[in-house]
């Protein structure tokens, strides 16, 4: 199993970055929107990823100059799907399990690759200037993110 991070001090990092938009745009890499997700998701709760996250990526975008646009930037329905995965991941661990290794666990499985919400939604929906606006339901499966095969 690969490890991206080997401590919670580097997955920390990771989210203070993204808050705090100073983390170097090559290292906002897949694996990292997971760790800074579960971080954030772990430490702090309030107010709920789902309202806090959108504004604090497309604040990060815009400070690192990606544009968020129909076509690029910040993506609404692939945000809250892996806020909703990255929720149920943890509930399905344990509590103190640390979270790099948390983190591990769940890039080892269908969440690790960055295609996986194309099991639900078709690409051409996936991609839609209305999916990054705002959710959109799947058109090939129903997401049920608790039924992801966590634990």
């Amino acid at each position: 199993m690969t490890k991206l991070y080997r401590t919670e001090a580097e997955i920390e990092r990771i989210a203070q970055g993204v808050r705090e938009r100073w983390l170097p745009k090559p290292e906002w890499t897949h694996g990292a929107h997971f760790a800074a997700t579960l971080w954030l998701l772990r430490h702090r709760p309030e107010p709920p990823l789902e309202t806090a996250l959108p504004p604090l990526i497309r604040a990060y975008n815009a400070a690192t100059g990606v544009p968020n646009t129909d076509t690029e930037g910040y993506h609404e329905t692939i945000t809250l799907a892996s806020v909703a995965a990255a929720r149920a991941f943890l509930a399905a661990e344990a509590a103190d399990l640390p979270l790099h290794e948390a983190l591990d666990r769940l890039m080892a499985g269908r969440l690790g690759c960055s295609g996986w919400p194309l099991a639900f939604w078709s690409k051409g929906r996936l991609f839609s200037a209305e999916a990054r606006r705002a959710w959109v339901e799947p058109d090939l499966a129903p997401f049920d993110p608790e039924q992801l095969g966590y634990g």
